[in-house]
C-alpha cells in the first residue's frame, strides 16, 4: 500500500501541475451546494481561518434526503468513512483520516449548533436528534491544527448547523421502501428583535431486514433575542428532545448473509432498545469595542437501554447507559487596526465540561436479567484553554500560530466491588499548532499545517484501576498537511492535500469487555492523499468528485501484541470515493446521480482474516418543482441493488450486517 500511495501521489501532483494555476479564495474550504456563511469581521474566528481540509455541504443538498439518521448525510462528504452497523438505535457513525468507526477510538469531535455532542466514549448518538429539514449546513474539519476543541478532537471535528434565522414555513412528507414513513415540519419567525424557530419530525420504518423496526421522534425550539437595536448583543436558547425505539436484526454468519441477507436469527427475536436524549443550551454573542465575545452553556442528557445477542454461542446482554454532561465554552476575539500588518486578530478561548456517567450491564435471557456484569459510576471533568493569532504580514502570507492546553480530572466507583479509583494523572496536555498559507495569486492558496491533538481513555480506561499501578500517559497525535486549493475559473474549485498523523501510546476500548477497560495499541501512523473537484460548468450543470487514498499502520506495537507489528489497523479502507452530478433540465425539472464507494478492510490487527467491506453503489434522483409551494422528489438508492455490508470478527468467526438493498423514496416538500 505504501508504494501505491507514493505512486498515486506523484500522478495526482503531475495532474495538478498541468492545470491552470489560477485559484480559489485565501482559505482551504470546499463547498457543495449553497451555504450562507461568510468571513465576518466580527464574532469568533471561523473555520475559514483554519488552514486545513474543510468541507461544507448546504441545505439544498440535505433537506430532501431520506435517511434514518443524520450521519448518513456525511456519505457525500469528501474523505469521510461511514460505518453502518444497522443495529437499531446503534445504527452507524462517521470517521475520517484513517480512524475507523468501530467505537474503539472515536477520533471526531461532534458539534451541533456549536455545542459538544459526543457521549463519554466519543460516540455520536446525539446526531440522531437532528433531521434533514432543520439543517442549514454540515461541515468537517480534518487534521490536528484546530485549537478550538480538545477532548475527542483527535483527527478533527464535524459540525451540524441548524436554521436559526429567517422566515420560513416548511413541511416534508416522505414514503418509501421497507414501510418507511417520514414527516418533518419547520417554522421560522423573524421579529424586530426576537427570532423564533421550531422543528418537529418523526420517522418509522420496518427496515430492510426482518426484525428491524425503527420509530423515532425529534422536537426542537430555538429562540434568539437581540438585546439592543443594532444587534451588538444577542442571546439565544435552544431546546431539543428525542426518543426512539428500535428492534435489532443482529449479525449473520457468512453463509446466512449470502443466502438471505434480509433474514434475522431466531435468537435475536428480543434484541432491540430505546433511547431518550434531551439537550439545552444558552448562547450569547456580543461586541464590546474591538472585542467579539461568544459564550455557550449547555446540558446534554442521554439515556439508553439496549439488548443484544451477538452470535448463537453468546449470551444476550442488557446495556444501560445514563450520562449527564454540563459545560461552558467561551471565546474573545480582538481585531485591532494595525499599521504593521495587512490583517491581525487574536483569539483566546476556554471550555469546561463535567460528565456524570453511569454504565450498567447484565447477562440476560429474552430480556430477563440473570447476572450483573457491570455497575459503574464515574465522572470526567475537562478544562481547556487556547490562544491563536492570525497574522497577515504581507498580502501574500497568512500565519496562524496556536496553543491549546487541556486538563482532565474525575473519579470512578465500581459498585459491584465497592472500590474506587482516581483518574490517570495525565498532567497538562500541551498541544502546539501552526498553520501557514501562501497566496501566489489572488485566487490561489497553498497551505501547510502542523499540530498536536490528544487521546485519553474513555469509561474505565480513564482511571487507575488495579491491577494497574502506573498512570497511563495521554496518546499524543502529531499531524501535518500540505495542500493547494485552486480554481481555473468561476464556479470551479479544487483541492489536493497530502497528510500524515502519528500517535504515541495509542489506546483502544475493548468493546465487549465487562469492565469497559482499554488496551494498548502502540505507536501508529496514518497518512493519505485527498483530491477533490467541485465544478459548476454552467448555470444548470454541477459535478463533484472526491477521492481519498489512505493507509494506516502499527509502527511499534504494544509488547503484548507482537503479531501486529507493521500491520494495518482494522476496518480502515485504503480508498474512499464520492462523485456525482446534478442537471437542471428545465426550470421545473432536475435530475441527479451519485456514486459512493470504499475499499475493503481487515477485520483485526494481525491482518490474518479475509478482507471485507468493499462497495460501489449508485443513487439517482429527480426533482419536480410543481409550483412555488410544492416540490416532489424521487430518490432511488443503491440503484443496482448491490450487496454490501459491515463485518466484524469476534475471535472465532466473521459476523455480517447487510446494508439496505435497492430502495425508492418519494418526498413532497411544501413551502407556505
Amino acid at each position: 500500500m505504501t508504494h501505491r500511495l507514493h505512486r498515486d501521489c506523484l500522478l495526482i501532483m503531475a495532474g495538478i501541475a498541468a492545470t491552470s494555476a489560477q485559484a480559489a479564495e485565501s482559505d482551504a474550504i470546499l463547498t457543495l451546494g449553497e451555504v450562507s456563511v461568510t468571513a465576518a469581521e466580527i464574532g469568533a474566528l471561523s473555520t475559514q481561518g483554519i488552514f486545513t481540509s474543510v468541507d461544507r455541504m448546504g441545505a439544498d443538498l440535505i433537506e430532501n434526503q431520506s435517511v434514518d439518521s443524520a450521519w448518513e448525510l456525511f456519505m457525500r462528504m469528501p474523505g469521510v468513512q461511514i460505518t453502518e452497523f444497522n443495529q437499531g438505535t446503534t445504527s452507524g457513525k462517521l470517521s475520517f483520516r484513517g480512524f475507523n468507526g468501530e467505537g474503539e477510538i472515536n477520533a471526531v469531535k461532534l458539534l451541533i449548533d456549536g455545542i459538544p455532542s459526543n457521549t463519554n466514549d466519543g460516540n455520536m448518538p446525539f446526531i440522531d436528534m437532528v433531521m434533514p429539514l432543520d439543517i442549514a449546513y454540515i461541515e468537517t474539519v480534518k487534521g490536528t491544527n484546530d485549537p478550538r476543541y480538545g477532548l475527542y478532537n483527535i483527527a478533527g471535528n464535524a459540525a451540524i448547523v441548524t436554521h436559526t434565522s429567517g422566515d420560513y414555513r416548511k413541511l416534508r412528507l416522505s414514503t418509501g421502501s421497507f414501510g418507511t414513513q417520514d414527516a418533518q415540519a419547520a417554522i421560522g419567525i423573524e421579529g424586530d428583535r426576537l427570532s423564533q424557530h421550531y422543528f418537529a419530525g418523526g420517522r418509522r420504518t420496518d427496515g430492510y431486514r426482518e426484525h428491524a423496526d425503527l420509530d423515532k421522534q425529534s422536537f426542537a425550539g430555538k429562540w434568539f433575542l437581540n438585546l439592543d437595536e443594532n444587534g451588538a448583543h444577542r442571546l439565544g436558547l435552544i431546546l431539543r428532545d428525542y426518543s426512539a425505539d428500535a428492534e435489532e436484526p443482529g449479525y449473520l454468519t457468512f453463509a446466512d448473509s449470502r443466502a438471505d441477507p434480509r433474514m434475522t436469527n431466531a435468537y435475536n427475536a428480543s434484541d432491540g432498545g430505546n433511547r431518550d436524549m434531551r439537550t439545552g443550551s444558552l448562547h450569547y454573542e456580543g461586541e464590546v469595542r474591538d472585542v467579539s465575545l461568544v459564550a455557550r452553556a449547555y446540558r446534554n442528557e442521554y439515556d439508553d437501554q439496549r439488548f443484544i445477542k451477538f452470535s448463537a454461542d453468546a449470551q444476550q446482554q442488557e446495556r444501560d447507559t445514563r450520562e449527564r454532561h454540563t459545560g461552558l465554552l467561551t471565546s474573545a476575539t480582538w481585531r485591532p487596526a494595525v499599521d504593521w500588518a495587512h490583517q491581525f486578530a487574536l483569539e483566546v478561548g476556554a471550555n469546561v465540561e463535567n460528565q456524570d456517567n453511569t454504565s450498567l450491564r447484565y447477562l440476560t435471557n429474552e430480556r430477563v436479567r440473570a447476572t450483573q456484569t457491570r455497575d459503574q459510576d464515574f465522572s470526567l471533568d475537562t478544562l481547556g484553554a487556547y490562544v491563536q493569532t492570525v497574522v497577515m504580514p504581507t498580502a501574500h502570507w497568512k500565519i496562524v500560530p496556536a496553543w491549546r492546553v487541556d486538563k482532565v480530572d474525575g473519579d470512578f466507583t465500581n459498585n459491584l466491588t465497592g472500590t474506587t479509583a482516581p483518574i490517570n494523572d495525565y498532567g497538562l496536555i500541551n498541544q502546539p499548532k501552526l498553520s501557514v498559507v501562501y497566496l501566489p495569486f489572488d485566487d490561489t492558496s497553498i497551505y501547510a499545517n502542523w499540530g498536536r491533538s490528544f487521546q485519553v481513555g474513555v469509561g474505565a480506561g480513564s482511571f487507575l484501576i488495579p491491577p494497574r499501578v502506573a498512570d497511563i500517559e495521554p496518546s499524543i497525535n502529531t499531524g501535518m498537511e500540505l495542500g493547494v486549493k485552486f480554481a481555473p475559473r468561476d464556479g470551479i474549485e479544487s483541492r489536493l492535500a497530502l497528510w500524515q498523523q502519528t500517535a504515541t501510546k495509542e489506546e483502544r476500548r475493548e468493546l465487549n469487555n465487562p469492565s469497559g477497560d482499554s488496551v494498548a495499541v502502540g505507536e501508529t501512523r496514518r497518512r493519505g492523499i485527498d483530491a477533490q473537484l467541485n465544478a459548476r460548468w454552467t448555470a444548470d450543470f454541477d459535478t463533484w468528485v472526491a477521492l481519498a487514498l489512505q493507509e494506516s499502520e502499527i509502527i511499534k506495537p504494544d509488547p503484548n501484541q507482537p503479531a501486529t507489528q507493521g500491520k494495518e489497523i482494522d476496518h480502515v479502507p485504503n480508498w474512499l470515493l464520492s462523485t456525482g452530478a446534478r442537471y437542471q433540465l428545465t426550470p421545473a425539472w432536475a435530475i441527479s446521480a451519485e456514486v459512493l464507494g470504499q475499499d475493503d478492510y481487515y477485520l483485526e490487527r494481525t491482518n490474518t482474516q479475509p478482507r471485507y467491506g468493499r462497495y460501489v453503489i449508485a443513487n439517482i434522483g429527480a426533482n419536480w418543482q410543481v409550483n412555488r409551494q410544492l416540490a416532489l422528489d424521487l430518490q432511488v438508492r443503491n440503484l443496482t441493488d448491490e450487496y454490501y455490508e459491515y463485518v466484524w470478527y469476534d475471535g472465532a468467526q466473521s459476523l455480517h450486517s447487510p446494508a439496505d438493498g435497492r430502495a425508492y423514496y418519494l418526498t413532497a416538500n411544501v413551502r407556505f
